[in-house]
C-alpha cells in the first residue's frame, strides 16, 4: 500500500512545490535549517543505554503553544528525551525560543517523501514518536513500522469530512490506523469515531491538551494599562479618572469576519459606548486585505506590524504579529472566536480566552471544537451568534451589560477548571509504550 502513496505522491508534490514555494515567499521566515525539510536533520547520536528518544511534531503555533507542557514534562520523567519538530517558519522560532532547553534537539519536519523521511528517521533514530491531532502521514506511518519505533497520534480528533472519508476508503485504514499503536482522543466524540475506524483497542480518551495550558505571564493592572495605551487605546475623559474604553476582539479571524466585526464595532460606538476594536488574523500575511478594509472607513487605525507603539489613540489595532494573542487576550472584554462564521465551519480554538476568564462569542462553524463548544455553551461560558446581525445584537447586549459579562466569564474559569487533566493522562501512556 506504501508504494501506491509514493506513486501517488511524487507527482501531485511536484505539482504542488510552485504553490509550496510561493507561500514560503510570502509568509518569510522559511530560509533557516530549510534542507531539513528534505530530511536533513543534524546528525544526533544514538540515545543512551536506558535513554529513550521521544520525536514530537507539532505543525504550527498553535500546536506548539498547546503542547509546551507536555514537553517539560516529558522532559522532567527519566529515562526520556525529546526532540521536537515542526513545520511552520513560525511554529520552529517558537519552538527554539520557548522550548529548545528541553529538548535534545529541535528541527523540522521533513517533506513526507520516502527519502526525505527515511533519512530524517535515520538521523534522529528516535524509540517512539508522537503526531499531534489529526496529522497523519503514511510515510511517515510507515518510517516508524520500519524502524519498530511505537507511533502515538497525540490530542486526536477526527473532523466531521475525515470521518466520512474514513468511513468510504475502508482500504486506507491499512495506510493510516493500522500503523498506529496509540490514539489519544481528545474528546468522547472522538474517540467514538477512532473506535469506529480503527478499533477499540488502541483509542484511549485522555481529554484535550489544550485545556491543561497555563498563560504566563499573567499580566498585572500596571501591566494591563501600559499595554492598553501602547495599542492607543485611550478613554474618553469625560469622567474623573478616566473610564478606559472596552476592547472588543476578534480573535483568530478569516475572511469576511472583520467586516462583521468593523460592522458591530460601529453599531456599539453608535450606541454611545466607548469601546475600541482588536482584530488579530489567523493569518499575519493578510495584512493588505484588512488594510484595504480599514481604508474603506473613517476611524483611525494602525497595524501592530509597522510598530508597537500607536503613534496616536486609535479605534481599531490590528495585531498582525504571531505569538502575541494570549498577552492580547488579556485586554479583551469580549471576545470573538474567528473561522466560526459562514462560509467559514471549522472554528479556532475558544480555549485561551476561556482560560483568561472572557466572555466569549463564536459562531455556528465550531467543527473542529464541536465538543468544547458546546460545553461552554451548556455551562453558560460562550454564547452562539448564527450571523453578522446576531453578533452585532449580542455584542451590544454584553457590552452594555457589565454583569452579564461577569457572568459569562466566570463560568468560563469553572468550565476551565473541570475540563483539565489530560497532560497525566498523555504522560502515562506514553511512557507504558516505551518500558
Amino acid at each position: 500500500m506504501i508504494w501506491l502513496y509514493r506513486v501517488i505522491f511524487l507527482p501531485a508534490l511536484l505539482l504542488m512545490l510552485p504553490r509550496f514555494l510561493w507561500r514560503m515567499v510570502k509568509r518569510g521566515g522559511y530560509a533557516r535549517d530549510f534542507s531539513q525539510r528534505f530530511g536533513f536533520f543534524p546528525h544526533l547520536p544514538a540515545p543512551t543505554t536506558g535513554i529513550k528518544r521521544v520525536w514530537l511534531q507539532a505543525v504550527s503555533v498553535g500546536e506548539i503553544l498547546a503542547i509546551e507542557p507536555l514537553v517539560k514534562s516529558l522532559a522532567q520523567t527519566p529515562g526520556l528525551e525529546v526532540v521536537l519538530t515542526t513545520t511552520t517558519s513560525t511554529g520552529y522560532t517558537l519552538a527554539r525560543e520557548r522550548l529548545a532547553p528541553h529538548c535534545r534537539a529541535v528541527g523540522i519536519f521533513p517533506v513526507d517523501f520516502w527519502l526525505c523521511s527515511r533519512l530524517a528517521w535515520r538521523r534522529i533514530q528516535p524509540s517512539v514518536a508522537l503526531l499531534m491531532e489529526g496529522e497523519l502521514w503514511p510515510e511517515h506511518l510507515h518510517q516508524a513500522k520500519k524502524h519498530h519505533a511505537p507511533l502515538l497520534l497525540i490530542n486526536a480528533r477526527l473532523s466531521d469530512r475525515s470521518f466520512r472519508r474514513y468511513r468510504k476508503l475502508g482500504w486506507a485504514h491499512a495506510l493510516t490506523f493500522d500503523r498506529l499503536t496509540r490514539i489519544l482522543a481528545s474528546t468522547p466524540q472522538d474517540a467514538a469515531r477512532f473506535t469506529e475506524v480503527a478499533g477499540a483497542s488502541k483509542v484511549i480518551l485522555t481529554g484535550n491538551l489544550k485545556c491543561d495550558i497555563e498563560i504566563t505571564p499573567r499580566l498585572s493592572p500596571p501591566e494591563l494599562q501600559s499595554l492598553r495605551d501602547e495599542l492607543g487605546f485611550i478613554g474618553e475623559t469625560a469622567t474623573i479618572p478616566p473610564s478606559p474604553p472596552l476592547i472588543l476582539l476578534g480573535s483568530s479571524t478569516w475572511p469576511g469576519e472583520e467586516i462583521a466585526l468593523l460592522e458591530t464595532f460601529e453599531a456599539v460606538l453608535a450606541q454611545g459606548i466607548d469601546c475600541r476594536l482588536l482584530i488579530i488574523p489567523r493569518h499575519a500575511e493578510r495584512r493588505n486585505e484588512i488594510v484595504a478594509l480599514l481604508e474603506k472607513q473613517t476611524r483611525l487605525w494602525h497595524l501592530r506590524s509597522r510598530g508597537q507603539q500607536a503613534p496616536r489613540p486609535v479605534f481599531i489595532y490590528v495585531g498582525d504579529t504571531t505569538g502575541e494573542l494570549r498577552k492580547l487576550t488579556q485586554l479583551a472584554d469580549l471576545v470573538f472566536v474567528g473561522k466560526s462564521l459562514p462560509p467559514h465551519t471549522e472554528g479556532q480554538t475558544p480555549i485561551e480566552a476561556a482560560v483568561l476568564g472572557k466572555p466569549i462569542l463564536f459562531g455556528p462553524g465550531m467543527s473542529n471544537f464541536r465538543d468544547i463548544s458546546r460545553g461552554l455553551i451548556d455551562c453558560g461560558a460562550a454564547l452562539r451568534v448564527d450571523s453578522p446581525a446576531t453578533l452585532t445584537a449580542t455584542a451590544l447586549r454584553l457590552l452594555s451589560t457589565p454583569a452579564e459579562r461577569q457572568r459569562i466569564a466566570a463560568a468560563a474559569v469553572e468550565w476551565h477548571k473541570q475540563n483539565r487533566g489530560a497532560l497525566g493522562k498523555m504522560v502515562e501512556a506514553i511512557r507504558a509504550v516505551v518500558r
